[in-house]
């Protein structure tokens, strides 16, 4: 072999090494669904997601603050000490606050209104609100059925979900698992809650996950995870209503309502809205179908 058919060879092979470079090549998952996780107030319980957003309002009340309820349902979602710090953050709220107390809200102040007063008022009240939402046990029946597991997240703290946990049990409504805000480092937006109820379940990969809420910070929680993401808009917070005051409403306000609040979900990136859990089967299918063509959340 002479010297120009070394180097030819040489180069012919640098040329296919770094064409090789320039393609990226990854497995795709093309399974089934393997777990749907759920939030509790808004979503599968407590219609119209009232139980926290009343103790926040009575908190605040009981160190000379009034607070509306649009400002208490703001930050639904969050780990409920990072919720009362993020109420106390808006600029409204903040005035009202220095001019009381003559300074800012400081994370103490936040620590002792969770302690001394949000947690017992929650746990008094919670029991109060945690009626089934329709269609949340025959969903889960059905996605059970097909051998999906069914996990659980919540803002809530251990004692808060205890309740919670017992109340759901009693009218039939069983997670496999179940992860909440004080049992991870950190709460939503973070994923941490999404992964504990994926290593309990021993559910991968992300891909197979469907998280699914009433609030923004559920959302995001499932994006951060990496799962796919679901929207309930008419059963929670960004609606804010239970059934008897929706019924009360003419159609045309309660369509507007519920519509604003798919749009501020959407916007969010879930990647599916619907209005309650009665609708989340056939969302599930769609994304089977998804994922058996090679696509990713």
């Amino acid at each position: 072999m002479n010297s120009f058919d070394t180097d030819s060879d040489t180069e012919r092979e640098f040329s296919f090494g770094r064409l090789d470079m320039e393609f990226v090549y990854r497995r795709t998952y093309r399974g089934p669904v393997k777990m749907v996780i759920f939030d509790w107030a808004g979503t599968t319980v407590d219609y119209g997601c009232y139980a926290p957003a009343v103790v926040f309002i009575e908190v605040l009340r009981r160190y000379g603050v009034d607070i509306t309820m649009e400002q208490a349902r703001a930050p639904m979602g969050l780990q409920k000490a990072e919720h009362i710090k993020a109420i106390s953050r808006i600029d409204e709220v903040a005035e009202k606050w220095r001019k009381v107390h003559g300074r800012p809200c400081s994370d103490s102040d936040v620590k002792e209104m969770f302690e001394k007063h949000f947690a017992p008022l929650q746990l008094r009240c919670i029991g109060d609100y945690a009626g089934i939402i329709p269609g949340t046990v025959e969903t889960v029946n059905e996605l059970k059925r097909r051998g999906i597991k069914i996990g659980s997240s919540s803002g809530y703290f251990t004692e808060a979900m205890e309740i919670n946990l017992e109340k759901a049990r009693e009218q039939g409504y069983v997670p496999d698992t179940n992860s909440w805000a004080t049992r991870v480092p950190y709460g939503r937006p973070e994923p941490w809650m999404v992964f504990d109820n994926m290593a309990q379940g021993r559910v991968y990969p992300v891909e197979a996950v469907v998280k699914v809420g009433d609030t923004r910070p559920d959302i995001s929680e499932g994006l951060n995870a990496g799962t796919w993401t679901v929207g309930l808009s008419k059963t929670g917070n960004e609606v804010g209503l239970n059934e008897k005051e929706l019924a009360e409403l003419p159609e045309e306000i309660v369509r507007q309502k519920v519509a604003r609040a798919a749009d501020s979900l959407a916007k969010m990136g879930a990647h599916y809205v619907v209005e309650s859990i009665a609708a989340v089967v056939p969302v599930i299918d769609e994304i089977e179908r998804r994922l058996k063509s090679g696509d990713r959340p």
